[in-house]
């Protein structure tokens, strides 16, 4: 069995959620623009979370959409069936600032993988980018725009972000 770390309890997770709509606030003046994209799993319950705050801070509901970006994966490698989540998108990305929410960062390519997706439902006006933790490890040029907590690993150490399991406290956690 892997020895654990818990790198973020839930109080934690709640302070980097706040900071990171508040800073997203502050980068996007015109809160109309402003859509969140959730990448299953994890990035959709962090929208939803920073959707929360963001309508207490804007005064006005933020909208919410979760993207499955499985089929737009290029590491599928020899899966035969990969498990595909339903994409909910309801509304237009056209001319909107969209800022994609994922739990972990890691090589880019789920990000990249989630561009690409985006630009089947329209074009926006920008992309931005909310990670709850960024671990290192690019293979692309990505960067996030907003994160919770850097987290160095190394490559055999895996992030685990645990919301909303039933009967345990919100976590991330770092097995070694």
């Amino acid at each position: 069995m892997p020895e654990t770390l818990v790198v973020l309890p839930a109080p934690a997770i709640q302070r980097a959620l706040n900071r990171i709509a508040h800073e997203i606030a502050e980068r996007n003046e015109t809160s109309t623009e402003v859509v969140l994209v959730g990448i299953p799993v994890g990035g959709d319950v962090l929208a939803l979370r920073l959707s929360a705050i963001l309508s207490e801070i804007w005064r006005q509901p933020v909208p919410v959409g979760i993207l499955d970006v499985t089929l737009y994966r290029d590491d599928l490698g020899g899966r035969i069936a990969p498990a595909v989540r339903p994409t909910v998108m309801p509304f237009d990305v056209t001319g909107k600032t969209v800022v994609l929410v994922d739990d972990v960062l890691f090589s880019g390519r789920t990000t990249r993988a989630a561009m690409d997706a985006i630009n089947d439902f329209g074009r926006p006006k920008k992309i931005q980018l909310a990670v709850l933790v960024d671990r290192g490890h690019r293979e692309l040029p990505i960067k996030a725009d907003f994160v919770g907590k850097n987290i160095p690993t190394a490559l055999s150490e895996k992030i685990r972000v645990r919301l909303e399991v039933p009967g345990r406290a919100d976590e991330v956690v770092l097995e070694k």
